[in-house]
């Protein structure tokens, strides 16, 4: 079992930067890759980003990619997600997530925050 809590989001301008962290209980954290998706009003959850295990493997949405970078330090079990050059439609619910699996889907993710707003005004 796995409990995740994120911080870290807010209201910020257009071109602003946010960094999200998402806090893990428990002692296997390292066993698993994590992800951050986003929700926003009326859409669908999105892929965001994603780490592996050892933190060795990233994998980016297109919409993000260049603008957001995600890290893991497995001593503080602990993820982040550094958002640069933000837009209004960066807008969301931002939710990490815990996964035996390196992937993608939000379907192979077990765990999941209660998830944090990102706002950015224009």
């Amino acid at each position: 079992q796995v409990q995740l809590v994120e911080s870290g989001g807010g209201l910020v301008q257009a071109g602003g930067s946010l960094r999200l962290s998402c806090a893990a209980s428990g002692r296997t954290f390292s066993s698993y890759a994590m992800g951050w998706f986003r929700q926003a009003p009326g859409k669908e959850r999105e892929f965001v980003a994603a780490i592996s295990w050892s933190g060795t493997g990233t994998y980016y949405a297109d919409s993000v990619k260049g603008r957001i970078t995600i890290s893991r330090d497995n001593a503080k079990n602990t993820v982040y997600l550094q958002m640069n050059s933000l837009k209004p439609e960066d807008t969301a619910v931002y939710y990490c997530a815990a996964s035996g699996s390196y992937s993608t889907s939000e379907y192979e993710y077990d765990y999941w925050g209660q998830g944090t707003q990102v706002t950015v005004s224009s």
